[in-house]
């Protein structure tokens, strides 16, 4: 079998129901090897260049990486305590207050997780009861689908529909039950990018208040934002008290292989989520905790330059996709933009392992993300928090395929 087969053959397996494994349980039973594990090693497979994950190809600011290296030479490579250290709590208090005017108590309001993952799935561990409902928004990140259900919680998704990712309000109130348990909202949204606006968030917090329902918030690229604001859930009337609001490190500080994340809400619902995280990794990153302290104390001036940065990697990477004959959904905020084929192909999964092979570059399928797979069937997703030349030469090898590969 050749290596365009090969992947033909990949496509065929992967976007079929997993074969039951012999001894998984069976809350995980459907839940393999991530996609993102397995584009990007198609992309090392092929020599490809990754726009599949989206982790930077350059390390963070300086004074970070430095505190990070101090800490390991000054012997901060023991446990940390469970909570966090109190420097990267008071920390993240004051970014909430200074970003947000949101005010969290750093000894009793602040949780040091390992990463966001981490945060969000102890959470629904520790807040649902087999059998919850838990609404969430499709395309979703994949960890969403996967920690539900080892809450031995349901899903039930709202559809954000291509081009602008907008969801109709009666289908949010329909998926509202009397099992729902509570509303897990990403803002701004991985995979599609958008960034909820001010009335799609009013109306979150009106229903989730009209049927005592709490919510987690996955904030992880809120200073990644090109148009609109990033407003936290936890600021909206009524939505202090029932809301766990989640962020991390990584995305901001370029430093995704640290996992320092964190979990914000009233005293009640941290200790619900300590209790859920300290059987999880107990603690984690010691020597890295303070160097996201640091991080989060930086100038204005980084945050607005990371988003500029950022802006300048996704318009030079869209106007690429636009010259290849794609046809680019413009993100709002991420990492990532959206990507429509139906033009040139039935699917995204397909079409995406087909690629590395024809031009050098590995994307991930949205329909992966889907509970509805037609919903991303005919879109796939490309990283732009990436190095200019890369995205250059990303672009030229897209490009240099249009009339082989876009007219055919």
């Amino acid at each position: 079998m050749n290596q365009a087969s090969e992947l033909r053959h990949k496509a065929r397996v992967l976007s079929q129901p997993s074969e039951p494994q012999k001894y998984l349980a069976s809350r995980l039973q459907g839940f393999g090897t991530t996609i993102f594990a397995q584009m990007s090693a198609l992309a090392v497979e092929t020599g490809a260049i990754n726009l599949g994950q989206g982790f930077p190809d350059t390390d963070g600011p300086p004074e970070v990486l430095e505190t990070a290296v101090a800490a390991i030479q000054t012997g901060h490579n023991q446990y940390p305590p469970g909570i966090g250290i109190a420097e990267l709590r008071q920390a993240v208090s004051h970014h909430q207050q200074r970003f947000y005017n949101l005010s969290f108590n750093p000894d009793t309001q602040v949780l040091i997780t390992a990463g966001a993952t981490e945060a969000i799935t102890a959470a629904l561990l520790a807040l649902c009861e087999n059998g919850d409902e838990v609404v969430t928004f499709e395309p979703y990140y994949d960890s969403y689908a996967a920690a539900i259900s080892m809450a031995g919680g349901r899903r039930r998704c709202v559809q954000l529909r291509p081009p602008d990712f907008s969801f109709s309000a009666d289908e949010l109130r329909q998926a509202i039950t009397e099992n729902t348990r509570l509303i897990l909202l990403n803002s701004p949204h991985n995979p599609t990018g958008k960034v909820f606006s001010r009335q799609e968030l009013q109306l979150v917090s009106e229903l989730a208040v009209k049927h005592n329902l709490l919510v987690i918030t996955d904030e992880v690229y809120e200073h990644i934002v090109f148009e609109g604001e990033h407003l936290p859930l936890a600021t909206f009337p009524g939505m202090y008290e029932r809301t766990v609001t989640i962020s991390s490190g990584g995305k901001t500080f370029a430093c995704t292989g640290w996992k320092i994340g964190w979990a914000c809400g009233t005293q009640e619902l941290v200790q619900a989520v300590q209790t859920a995280k300290q059987f999880l990794t107990y603690v984690n990153g010691a020597p890295f905790q303070p160097a996201i302290a640091q991080g989060l104390l930086l100038d204005d001036s980084y945050f607005k330059d990371l988003a500029a940065t950022l802006r300048r990697g996704r318009d030079e990477l869209c106007e690429g996709l636009q010259r290849a004959g794609l046809k680019p959904n413009i993100p709002q905020g991420t990492y990532f933009v959206t990507t429509d084929i139906s033009h040139l192909a039935d699917d995204g999964l397909e079409f995406c392992l087909d690629l590395p092979n024809r031009c050098g570059v590995v994307a991930v399928p949205i329909q992966v993300f889907c509970d509805d797979p037609n919903l991303g069937q005919n879109l796939v997703r490309f990283a732009f928090c990436k190095r200019p030349d890369v995205i250059a030469e990303a672009v030229q090898r897209l490009a240099s395929l249009k009339e082989e590969l876009w007219n055919q």
